[in-house]
C-alpha cells in the first residue's frame, strides 16, 4: 500500500511531462504541415538532360 504513495505522483508527474512536450510541440509549429511531406515524396526533382 506504501507504494502508491511512490506511484501515484510519479504518474501525475509523468503525464504532466507528457502534457508540456504535447504543447511546446504544437507551439514550435511541429502540426503545421501534415501533407507536405507526403507530397514531397512524390516530387520528382530529377533534371532532363542528365545521363
Amino acid at each position: 500500500m506504501t507504494v502508491l504513495l511512490f506511484l501515484i505522483p510519479l504518474a501525475l508527474l509523468l503525464g504532466l511531462a507528457a502534457l508540456v512536450a504535447f504543447m511546446w510541440s504544437l507551439k514550435s509549429g511541429q502540426f503545421d504541415d501534415l501533407d507536405g511531406a507526403a507530397h514531397r515524396v512524390l516530387m520528382d526533382d530529377d533534371v532532363e538532360g542528365g545521363k
